[in-house]
């Protein structure tokens, strides 16, 4: 026999995948409960632009429980978050106590959300566009594409001409970014039982979890990031087919996000030559088949997402460089008045 000590599994998987576990049984408990929010009157779909699943007549209750819940869930959130940046973390294999009390914060807002729903139903799409919701979701995958950009690049394994020190800024503050897109979106929503908002929510559960596991090497699992990026294309794919049948608009998101994969995402994940040929091969297939029968008229829609993450990467590395240089100029300026002489010196 082997006196080698057994291998001790890493605390940080296991909190990852007892998250995973526990979002789905999250998502389950919602749609068994869900039933009994069919009773509720809601006004009929006025288009793109209303979100269909808000109160005829909020209360004040209604709109107290849905922004304070989501007030409070945001601050203790980015509270965790500086709380950790401000402190001498590294990247472990186990736990620090901030990620398990992060775990059980978002646990327990979850809970939360979920009694608020059942009792006052509304959340903060009463009050908010529905475009709100969506453009946080686009901003956390630009930001992922930008962050990335050092390690995988953007196009097809080359990396964009952005300077390291927008990287290290996006880098830096990706936390917060994260956070509100999360967060918000999770409030925006009432816990309804459609196939969109069980999958978005799941995918909110998921990204909750991997929030919470900052400075441990599971957060930075190139496999379970890619996944959360992937994910997107699914729920995106789904929620149009609900909307609109499999004639309607859903070959703009599966196409779109699968695009970004084989333009930027596969790129990461240490594949070789010859399988990200054939993923190509299969997109190109796939893709040629479906606009066989669509029509050729309409193979924009190939291009419509990804034109726009791209193009949103480089307004955001933009962004990012302003910002960055103003911080640069206001402190070069407090240094030059720290170096002035006051009053009674030099004399």
């Amino acid at each position: 026999m082997s006196n080698q000590p057994a291998t001790q599994p890493r605390a940080d998987m296991q909190a990852l995948w007892w998250g995973v576990g526990l979002s789905f049984v999250f998502t389950a408990i919602i749609w068994l409960a869900g039933q009994r929010l069919s009773s509720i009157q809601l006004l009929p779909d006025q288009g793109s632009s209303w979100y269909y699943w808000k109160l005829p007549e909020p209360t004040f209750w209604s709109r107290a429980t849905a922004w304070g819940g989501y007030i409070l869930h945001q601050v203790a959130s980015w509270g965790l978050i500086y709380y950790a940046q401000s402190r001498p973390h590294k990247y472990i294999t186990g736990l620090h106590p901030v990620n398990k009390a992060a775990l059980g914060v978002n646990a327990l807002f979850i809970l939360l959300h979920f009694i608020q729903t059942h009792i006052w139903y509304d959340g903060l799409a009463q009050d908010v566009s529905i475009w709100s919701s969506q453009a946080s979701v686009i901003i956390l995958l630009v930001w992922v594409l930008l962050m990335e950009n050092s390690r995988r690049g953007l196009f097809f394994g080359k990396k964009a001409p952005i300077k390291q020190e927008i990287i290290r800024a996006a880098r830096k503050y990706h936390g917060y970014i994260f956070s509100w897109a999360v967060v918000y979106t999770f409030w925006y929503h009432p816990m309804e039982i459609t196939s969109g908002h069980l999958l978005g929510f799941l995918y909110t559960f998921l990204l909750m979890v991997q929030g919470s596991l900052f400075f441990t090497r599971a957060h930075i699992n190139k496999w379970w990031t890619f996944a959360l990026e992937f994910m997107v294309l699914i729920h995106g794919t789904i929620v149009a087919i609900y909307q609109r049948g499999f004639t309607g608009f859903w070959p703009m998101f599966f196409f779109g996000f699968l695009g970004i994969f084989i333009i930027t995402q596969m790129h990461g994940l240490g594949l070789s030559r010859r399988v990200r040929w054939l993923l190509f091969a299969g997109y190109a297939g796939f893709a040629a088949w479906v606009y066989s029968w669509r029509g050729i008229n309409r193979l924009d829609e190939l291009i419509r997402i990804p034109l726009i993450e791209y193009l949103a990467v480089f307004v955001l590395a933009g962004i990012l460089w302003l910002c960055v240089w103003l911080a640069s100029l206001f402190t070069r300026r407090g240094a030059r008045g720290a170096m002035l002489p006051t009053a009674g010196q030099g004399d």
